[in-house]
């Protein structure tokens, strides 16, 4: 009998020696310090009710031992606002989790704020709590929640849309033929993928330069801020008519306005002004058989072409900047012209067939702009031959080839091309900045008559105070300092 007691009590020491070793295997140090990759993790304005996306961050153990978090915890609980995944395990609160020496683990967080019913911006905080051998350290969580109006796929009667909060637009919102959507100036709109803003009625979105209207997708945080094809863009069908975007921003679409559509009788029109349409997938301004009267507009980095007129129509642009350095998003090279001036469109059907639409190009007006880009040549005009096809380009700096003849007095006065003749824009690739820079060509050479008819630039600057009006939507005032 004492033999077998002596055998239980040494396989007894046996286990609780190995667990006393795997015990001692953790750092057992009060003084244990876990290394986070940041201290806070933020979430930009999101929508009420609506989920975030999901941010991460990192926990590294700096030892060269192997360290046993006892707890990680989500410190407001089952009632917070945010949701955990900690290392691949779902849930507020997680035991026992191991980071080997010199190793690391990940955090993953969301975030959905209830609605409150307010028209400001309102903040959701918490915090993560690791605890370490009695050691405690936080990572803080904070959220930027924002009310909302819902339109989901709602046919609109005439209404106008304010300021008091943002409206969120998920599959569309459509404005009848005898309807007018009316948008205060300040009224910021998102869309959600793939929903867009129909017109067959009229649309009146007016702004002023202190309270500018934008059309958005509904992704807020940073890494979305300039990435296109998010929503699907603003459409005016023909038979729309007396259309008003003035300081309007639209950014981030497929095509960010088509004024016109090649199936519906008539024509559309719109009148635009002081305003940015920006990071297009396929087109910034997409035109058919329809009248656009601009002025002091921005058209900006698009991946196929900046603004095209088809099918003829009446177009008049004054103080506008197209340019197209589209590049930055996609891995594929744009090859098409930023500007397309055409009074033919050929479709292809889906058996092969093609179907050509024709129509009188009877007025394509660019005075006091700039047409440049990343491409050799930033302009392509298709005539037919048969229908009526007239432009000018009247104090104009174009990126075109050398060998374009540009001696017809009918369709060119005082353009320039070539490389002498840059329009420098401070930053077009990194900031997306058109202003001019202090060697730009654009400056100075405008035509006044056409700056008498638009003495203020799209950042509220005079052109009517200096030596002469600068080309494009941006007036260049010289500091004191650069004289």
């Amino acid at each position: 009998m004492y033999k077998y007691l002596l055998q239980i009590l040494a396989v007894a020491a046996i286990f609780i020696s190995l667990f006393s070793c795997e015990d001692e295997s953790y750092l057992s140090s009060t003084n244990a310090q876990l290394q986070f990759s940041v201290d806070t993790i933020t979430f930009d304005t999101i929508f009420t009710t609506i989920g975030s996306t999901t941010q991460r961050f990192t926990v590294r153990n700096p030892y060269d031992e192997d360290v046993l978090i006892s707890r990680v915890r989500l410190v407001g609980g089952d009632i917070s606002n945010f949701r955990l995944n900690v290392n691949g395990i779902v849930g507020n609160e997680v035991y026992e989790l191991e980071v080997p020496a010199k190793d690391s683990i990940y955090i993953f967080v969301e975030v959905t704020i209830d609605p409150t019913g307010q028209n400001s911006p309102m903040v959701v905080q918490d915090s993560i709590e690791f605890t370490t051998n009695t050691n405690f350290q936080t990572v803080n969580l904070i959220a930027y929640g924002q009310d909302f109006k819902l339109i989901k796929g709602e046919v609109l009667e005439t209404t106008t849309w304010t300021a008091e909060k943002p409206y969120l637009v998920y599959d569309y919102a459509y404005v009848d033929s005898t309807s007018t959507l009316t948008i205060e100036p300040g009224t910021k709109v998102y869309f959600h993928k793939d929903a867009g803003l129909y017109v067959r009625g009229t649309l009146i979105a007016e702004g002023d330069f202190q309270n500018q209207i934008h059309f958005l997708a509904d992704r807020l945080e940073p890494s979305y801020a300039n990435i296109p094809d998010q929503w699907n863009g603003v459409v005016l069908y023909s038979g729309s008519h007396d259309n008003v975007l003035n300081y309007v921003t639209i950014k981030n679409a497929n095509i960010g306005l088509q004024v016109g559509t090649i199936e519906n009788d008539g024509f559309a029109s719109v009148e635009l002004s002081n305003s940015k349409i920006e990071n297009m997938a396929y087109a910034g301004v997409f035109a058919m058989k329809s009248k656009i009267y601009g002025y002091n507009n921005v058209i900006a980095n698009c991946g196929y072409y900046a603004a095209a007129l088809l099918v003829g129509g009446e177009y008049e642009f004054y103080h506008t900047t197209i340019a197209n350095y589209w590049g930055n998003y996609s891995s594929k090279v744009r090859s098409s012209a930023s500007l397309v001036l055409s009074n033919v469109l050929v479709v292809e059907g889906s058996d092969g067939s093609k179907i050509s639409f024709n129509g009188d190009l009877t007025k394509a007006t660019f005075a006091n702009s700039i047409i440049y880009g990343n491409v050799e040549n930033e302009l392509e005009l298709g005539n037919n031959g048969e229908n009526v096809f007239n432009y000018l380009f009247d104090h104009c700096i174009l990126q075109v080839p050398d060998t374009l003849n540009t001696s017809n007095k009918d369709h060119y006065v005082n353009v320039w091309k070539g490389p002498d003749y840059n329009p420098r824009f401070v930053d077009p690739y990194e900031h997306f900045n058109y202003s001019l820079d202090t060697l730009s060509a654009a400056i100075n050479v405008g035509n006044t008559e056409y700056s008498k008819l638009f003495p203020i630039d799209l950042l509220n600057k005079s052109r009517i105070g200096d030596d002469g009006p600068d080309l494009g939507a941006y007036e260049r005032i010289v500091k004191q300092d650069e004289n």
